[in-house]
């Protein structure tokens, strides 16, 4: 029997060979939390961090221990904004995009 990919899988694959995707799925990401719905960004974001940095360069990068960060996008993690910002802030970096809020 053939072998399907996970949801999961396919999003990595995509994110690392279509860059128009990856940087929406950031944007995603963020207006999720944004919005108020935390729990689907933090999903979002995790899966994004999974597919690009990953939690190690992350941790290097924000000196946060990897552990941390993992809990921080975990279901029942609770992120400070100044990790969060900190987070959001290096993969904007790393990407190569700037998010902007804008009022409607």
């Amino acid at each position: 029997m053939a072998r399907t990919k996970s949801f999961k899988e396919l999003v990595q694959g995509q994110v690392k060979n279509d860059r128009k995707f990856a940087e929406a799925l950031l944007r995603e990401g963020v207006d999720a939390m944004l919005s108020g719905d935390v729990e689907t960004g933090k999903t979002i974001l995790r899966d994004y961090i999974k597919a690009t940095v990953g939690f190690e360069k992350l941790a290097a990068a924000t000196a946060t221990p990897p552990k941390s960060l993992i809990r921080m996008f975990g279901p029942r993690g609770n992120p400070q904004a100044k990790n969060l910002f900190g987070v959001i802030g290096y993969l904007q970096k790393q990407a190569g995009v700037q998010l902007h809020v804008a009022l409607r």
